[in-house]
């Protein structure tokens, strides 16, 4: 039988994962189309009451006939001319002037393509950045609780993923949390560092608005104009005739770097998984494997993972892009930029909401910590039972050869045999260690290991985090608690 696929069905057409499943709704809505084109009609707004205001002949009524119908936009029409002109920007400009006959002969005057473009771009930025930055503060929030909470708890460290000196666990959170610290000045930077493209004309020079005015300062006066009407500040002092694809560039990076950030916490969460020390959260119902219902399989961390990966690769699209810009602007950006920028926010903005879910239920074994300490510490407690037996008298260079030997012998009962390490039974049994018996439990504190770690802690909690934590004391009054759908 053949199949008869209908085409007009949803449920036909591909739809990127990231709308579907991962990205939040605001972020979805700042990439759309209702975002895009109305502020477009906005731009035009702008641009008409700063040309007023510079002394063109344009009226209150075109203003408000255009300002009436922002919202009213007739997608069908303008795909329908869009197809005519094969030009998306004058598509537009014939649909917003049919509903707004009396603005039509003054909407995008003076104005190029980009004007409308790259100022949308760099507005939807920003309000991307925005809603990122309080995300990240949120994340930062509960990693802070989370070391804060544990910093005193021992744990075994591991360099090249080998049993090294202890830490704790807590300390351990504060080298993702520092990771995160530095996200966010980076976020902040970027957001901060955003300017408007303004009016600037066809190829940067501002000449078809020196034409409408005949006046330097006016033009000037122009550009800063629509900038503030649009929510800026600055306009970029140079441009060709779109903004320096590098702004791109450098947002992706910072967004690409985040990513870095939330794969390697949860590559480590997926680690301390497989060791049964902590783990995410996990829901009553949650099923782990389709084939084995005994397994927990780390998801939320594997999610983020592979949402990161995306998300770091698409730094090179945005390098390419801007490396490719030849002279005053070349048109092969613009299918990348729709591409590269809209995933690199809904890629940051969907990881960042599960890293919220992973951090507000954050759950430790410490039992399981434990005994994993107690499997090592033997080994590790090495100089400390030198430095007990020389106090006593002892001799360094003896002392070191009898635990060098004692510790193979017991190595090898674990690595060749499979038992548990017996090395402080050999060192009771060993008339040699008698002087230090009494002493050996106070030598094996796991809590003599961790040097300051504890303390590192609330000192990097108390000077590093706080002052951020303060920055967004208004956001994070009501705490972002996300739950997972999928």
């Amino acid at each position: 039988m053949s199949e008869s696929i209908d085409y007009s069905s949803p449920y036909a057409n591909y739809r990127s994962p990231l709308s579907t499943r991962y990205a939040s709704k605001e972020m979805q809505y700042n990439f759309s189309d209702q975002k895009k084109f109305s502020t477009w009609r906005k731009l035009w707004i702008n641009l008409a009451k700063a040309e007023k205001e510079m002394g063109l002949n344009i009226t209150d009524e075109q203003i408000q006939e255009m300002e009436n119908n922002i919202y009213n936009i007739n997608f069908d029409d303008a795909a329908n001319e869009e197809r005519l002109t094969r030009h998306d920007v004058m598509a537009h400009v014939h649909v917003f002037a049919k509903q707004c006959p009396l603005a039509a002969p003054i909407i995008h005057l003076g104005a190029t393509s980009c004007f409308v473009g790259d100022n949308t771009d760099l507005i939807i930025l920003r309000d991307g950045l925005d809603l990122l930055i309080p995300r990240v503060a949120t994340v930062i929030q509960n990693l802070a609780r989370f070391a804060d909470q544990y910093k005193s708890l021992p744990a075994l460290g591991y360099t090249h993923l080998q049993p090294a000196q202890l830490t704790t666990v807590g300390k351990r959170a504060t080298l993702w949390l520092y990771d995160f610290l530095m996200d966010e000045r980076a976020l902040t930077r970027a957001r901060e560092d955003l300017r408007f493209r303004g009016v600037k004309g066809t190829t940067g020079t501002q000449a078809s608005f020196m034409q409408l005015l005949n006046d330097s300062s006016k033009v000037r006066a122009l550009d800063q104009c629509v900038a503030e009407l649009s929510g800026f500040n600055k306009t970029y002092p140079v441009t060709g005739q779109t903004y320096s694809r590098k702004v791109d560039l450098e947002i992706v990076a910072t967004l690409s770097s985040l990513g870095s950030s939330i794969h390697k916490m949860c590559s480590d969460l997926r680690l301390l998984a497989n060791f049964k020390e902590m783990e995410e959260p996990f829901e009553a119902s949650q099923i782990g494997s389709s084939a084995m219902p005994y397994k927990r399989n780390p998801m939320r961390s594997e999610r983020c993972c592979a949402i990161s990966r995306h998300l770091i690769a698409l730094f090179s699209n945005a390098a390419n892009t801007h490396s490719v810009q030849w002279l005053e602007r070349t048109l092969d950006d613009s299918a990348n930029k729709r591409l590269t920028l809209s995933e690199a926010f809904l890629s940051a903005d969907a990881v960042l909401m599960v890293l919220t879910n992973i951090t507000q239920g954050l759950v430790v074994y410490p039992k399981v910590i434990e005994k994993r300490i107690n499997q090592e510490l033997p080994f590790m407690s090495a100089e400390n039972l030198i430095m007990a037996m020389v106090k006593k008298g002892g001799d360094r260079q003896i002392c070191h050869e009898k635990i060098r030997v004692l510790s193979h012998e017991a190595g090898a009962q674990v690595k060749q045999h499979g038992k548990d390490n017996d090395f402080l039974d050999r060192v009771r049994a060993d008339p040699y260690f008698k002087p230090i018996l009494a002493e050996l439990d106070g030598l094996l504190d796991p809590s003599t290991y961790i040097g300051r770690a504890s303390e590192q802690v609330t000192e990097f909690l108390a000077e590093e985090v706080q002052p951020i934590l303060q920055k967004y004391k208004e956001v994070l009054k009501n705490e972002l608690s996300v739950t997972l759908n999928i």
